[in-house]
């Protein structure tokens, strides 16, 4: 019977992940079971047996189901490798499904003929019976219930991750947009520097001028007074 490992495949959701696990116990129990069920000379046991894989089957059924449902929500990246890991266990299931009704079938056959035709059932195995779908029943619900809530926690632990992750954002948004303005007003800054220092520059440059015209008009004059005096 072939089997999937869900670790061996990226899983393609939290919870479709977590079904898969429960599942592979559940099938692999069963698998257990059915190759340890008690030989048809021992009634009883057998029957609690088979009870007991047949509740297995029913949780194997609505885990499917459940799996069913979650693997629409998986991106189609992964959607193909999911399909065939979902139809792997789905035929590992029917497998387990045939072998538990040819066990039924085969402790009917031996019963039959153990007994013959003046073999009549006790009536209070009909109610035992019902008793125990009815017990099957509840345990199922109780199950469903189980893992409806678990989604709804998941569901609220992603939406608080959603709700913290926008937070996160408005924060980064918040810094970034104090630290444009923050670099606008020293690109301002440097504008102005930049202002302030060509200004000094064309001053220097201006004083500069003058004082070479200061000193060019004292030596003219200076030179002036000398040729004057020596005439």
């Amino acid at each position: 019977m072939a089997s999937t490992n869900p670790l061996s495949t990226p899983p393609g959701s939290e919870l479709f992940t977590t079904y898969e696990a429960e599942l592979s116990l559940i099938t692999a129990d069963l698998s257990q079971k059915l190759d340890a069920l008690p030989p048809p000379t021992t009634p009883e046991p057998r029957k609690a047996s088979l009870a007991a894989c047949a509740r297995l089957l029913d949780e194997a059924d609505e885990l499917l189901a459940s799996m069913r449902l979650e693997k629409q929500n998986i991106p189609a990246a992964s959607k193909q490798k999911t399909n065939q890991r979902f139809r792997n266990h789905e035929s590992d299931v029917d497998t387990l499904r045939r072998r538990h009704k040819a066990a039924l079938q085969e402790g009917a056959s031996d019963k039959a003929r153990l007994l013959g035709s003046r073999y009549t059932d006790n009536p209070g195995d009909e109610q035992v019976e019902q008793r125990q779908q009815l017990l099957s029943g509840t345990d199922r619900l109780e199950r469903s219930s189980g893992r409806l809530r678990e989604s709804q926690r998941i569901a609220l632990e992603t939406e608080d991750i959603g709700r913290n992750t926008l937070a996160d954002l408005g924060r980064q948004r918040e810094t970034i947009e104090h630290t444009r303005g923050t670099l606008l007003e020293s690109e301002g800054y440097t504008d102005r520097s930049n202002k302030t220092l060509k200004g000094m520059a064309r001053r220097m440059a201006t004083n500069k001028i003058v004082t070479i015209a200061i000193i060019t008009v004292l030596v003219i004059l200076i030179i002036a007074v000398v040729v004057s005096k020596f005439r």
